[in-house]
């Protein structure tokens, strides 16, 4: 179980720095899509600082410091909810499958560190 924990939460702590990297560098489908569902620009940097402090949580998490990995892995959970009832609210569905994987690493993560 260990094993599949680790695994996991790599891929979502992969995952997360890479869309805030995006997010910071104000990438152009990170535009494009925030525009589409009415998140404002000026936002971007506060998004893209939850992500990469979900990142940072998880592998701390993975390094031993279980509590802080399962206050990350329910952060990022919380937030990639709230970005799909964004992308429902807006009716924004033809790339709905991308907030959706991340909430799906994001419950995977949690739900594997908390059975440790």
């Amino acid at each position: 179980m260990f094993t599949a924990y680790v695994i996991v939460t790599a891929i979502t702590i992969t995952a997360n720095a890479g869309i805030a990297a995006a997010d910071f560098s104000r990438a152009g489908f990170v535009l494009a899509n925030s525009a589409e569902v009415g998140v404002p620009r000026s936002w971007l940097p506060w998004l893209g600082t939850l992500k990469a402090a979900g990142a940072a949580g998880l592998l701390l998490g993975v390094l031993g410091a279980r509590p802080l990995g399962i206050a990350a892995a329910t952060g990022l959970t919380a937030f990639f909810l709230a970005a799909l009832a964004t992308h429902i609210r807006t009716g924004v569905y033809h790339n709905i499958a991308f907030p959706g994987a991340y909430l799906t690493l994001s419950t995977a993560s949690l739900a594997l560190v908390t059975a440790q």
